[in-house]
């Protein structure tokens, strides 16, 4: 969906709008780490003030990717608001600053485009750790010959009863118990 700044300029409200999109195709393109998304939903509005364009909504989606640790497939309900600000091309010094600094973005060809915005938005959403309900409840760790995988915590005990093992004096340990 592409917005006309000209039409968001005539609305002294803003222009609202409720846009289900369908990006699966984009996304997954994108980022081979998506496995699916759906039910994407973008609601709000965007208006015209001061030269600059804002652009508020409420994104919603179901997206599917793979767990970090046993690689099935997750499905994560997403929803938060996103706020952008655009602005068409600089007029003055600052306002090329403030475009350089990416404050702000450009607009191209007089428009603003949602589905651009949305792609982009889920794309940097993306969770760097994502786990099974089983996993994150600590269970579906995944071994095999001579490995596995392990909490940080489960480490640390397991270096201590290690180290309480390799004492020199763990061989004496039980010598004096009988003589009593």
């Amino acid at each position: 969906m592409k917005l006309n700044i000209q039409e968001i300029r005539k609305q002294s409200e803003g222009l609202h709008f409720e846009q289900t999109l369908d990006l699966a195709a984009d996304l997954r393109a994108r980022n081979q780490e998506i496995l699916d998304v759906k039910d994407i939903l973008a609601v709000g509005k965007v208006q015209y003030e001061d030269r600059m364009y804002f652009l508020d909504y409420q994104l919603s989606y179901t997206i599917v990717l793979a767990s970090s640790r046993s690689m099935e497939p997750v499905e994560l309900v997403e929803s938060y608001p996103v706020t952008e600000v655009f602005m068409e091309g600089a007029t003055n010094q600052l306002d090329q600053e403030v475009l350089d600094d990416d404050l702000v973005l450009p607009i191209e060809n007089g428009e603003l485009d949602l589905a651009e915005s949305v792609s982009d938005n889920i794309l940097l959403n993306i969770p760097i750790k994502v786990l099974t309900a089983e996993e994150e409840a600590g269970q579906g760790f995944v071994s095999g010959n001579d490995w596995q995988i392990m909490t940080e915590e489960e480490y640390q005990a397991q270096q201590a009863v290690k180290k309480e093992e390799n004492s020199p004096f763990a061989g004496l340990q039980g010598l004096f118990d009988g003589d009593e």
